[in-house]
């Protein structure tokens, strides 16, 4: 097994799939790349047994074709130092002895057999459901949702972005039972009514990838795994199983008490009085009176306090509710136009915040927020 490749074109795509690389892999071979030369084309692929990452590499100078698994870190970390160059693999599959060559000096590694890398997980074409997405829609539906996913162990359902597929829309929902995201893209539709649950760790991967991508995605799933195949990537990833909430409940119907303000100010006013709330409540106050906010925030313990008033839009009564501010800023930060509706029924009821005007016109954005109790 023999190739030329370059070293930079290499790393970047070695790079990319390290990420699925745990640090606590159950089987030494999950510490390698697998090598897969077939023709002109490179397959490399690395696995943590739950999500599986492939690329390709098309090459020009190939002598033989063969398999192998090479030790992810020694090959990332002496790549890294090197300038743009050819480098030449010499790979012996009798004793896995592998030499890399580059203009100035040799490498030699010892790998595996490629045989004792895991299979990929299948996704069954009988029970396959497929839908192709536009890269940057599902970059939007990831990026807007993922951050709102849960760390829990008692219900891992909540520990991934929900994907619902309808004749209106593709959804995204992603929520830790204290914020809420709902993402919809108008563009994306199925004849299909469908759903699954994608985990965080390939929603992240998938995030890394789809910034450098523009044709459209095809997304395969059954029920148990799904495939991304993008242009130049391939992801196959075990599913969260489970029964998704009915998140819809918990979105109030009626909210008469709306606020439009400018999303950068109410952030920023946010962020410098955020030091000032309790460090276990982490309680921020919005105050609502005509046509003015006031956000504010206290610890008693150390008898600090701030406040900060601005101007807004706002159609209701008078009101004072409180946030977690640390996840009203996320929310705020995660939502891209330049004003906002703050929408309000009662201060015991979640609020909801979304674009005051769609940038995108085949975008839904909403956005939950659970209130806290202000105390007396």
């Amino acid at each position: 097994m023999k190739f030329v490749v370059s070293s930079t074109e290499l790393l970047s795509h070695l790079s990319v799939v390290s990420r699925v690389i745990s640090s606590k892999n159950t089987l030494p071979i999950l510490d390698n790349f697998l090598f897969n030369l077939d023709g002109n084309d490179l397959e490399i692929t690395a696995s943590d047994l739950e999500t599986t990452l492939t690329t390709k590499i098309r090459l020009e100078n190939v002598t033989d074709g063969g398999r192998v698994a090479i030790p992810y870190r020694i090959l990332v970390d002496t790549l890294r130092e090197f300038p743009e160059q050819p480098l030449t693999f010499d790979i012996n599959e009798q004793n896995f002895a592998i030499k890399v060559s580059s203009d100035t000096g040799e490498f030699n590694i010892v790998g595996q057999p490629a045989e004792d890398f895991p299979a990929k997980a299948v996704v069954k074409d009988e029970s396959k459901v497929s839908v192709r997405v536009p890269a940057h829609a599902l970059l939007s539906g990831i990026t807007k949702t993922i951050f709102a996913t849960a760390d829990d162990e008692m219900r891992p359902v909540m520990n991934g972005i929900l994907f619902e597929l309808s004749e209106e829309a593709l959804t995204f929902v992603a929520s830790d039972a204290h914020k809420l995201v709902r993402y919809k893209r108008l563009d994306v539709k199925s004849d299909q009514i469908n759903s699954f649950i994608l985990p965080k760790k390939p929603a992240a991967l998938l995030k890394n990838i789809l910034a450098r991508e523009s044709a459209d995605v095809l997304v395969e799933f059954d029920d148990k795994n799904a495939l991304f195949t993008l242009e130049n990537y391939t992801l196959v990833c075990r599913l969260v199983e489970g029964v998704y909430p009915n998140y819809n409940s918990v979105i109030p119907a009626d909210n008469p008490n709306q606020m439009t303000v400018d999303r950068l100010d109410f952030y920023n006013s946010l962020r410098r009085v955020a030091p000032f709330t309790n460090q276990a409540s982490n309680l921020v106050k919005v105050s609502l009176s005509g046509n003015q906010i006031e956000v504010s925030a206290q610890d008693l313990d150390f008898s600090i306090s701030a406040f900060e008033k601005l101007q807004c839009q706002y159609e209701g009564d008078d009101m004072e509710i409180g946030f977690k501010s640390v996840f009203l800023i996320e929310i705020l930060a995660n939502i891209s136009t330049n004003d906002i509706i703050l929408s309000l029924s009662d201060p015991s009821r979640a609020g909801l915040l979304f674009p005051a005007v769609n940038e995108n016109e085949d975008e839904d954005v909403l956005m939950l927020l659970m209130p806290m109790m202000v105390g007396a």
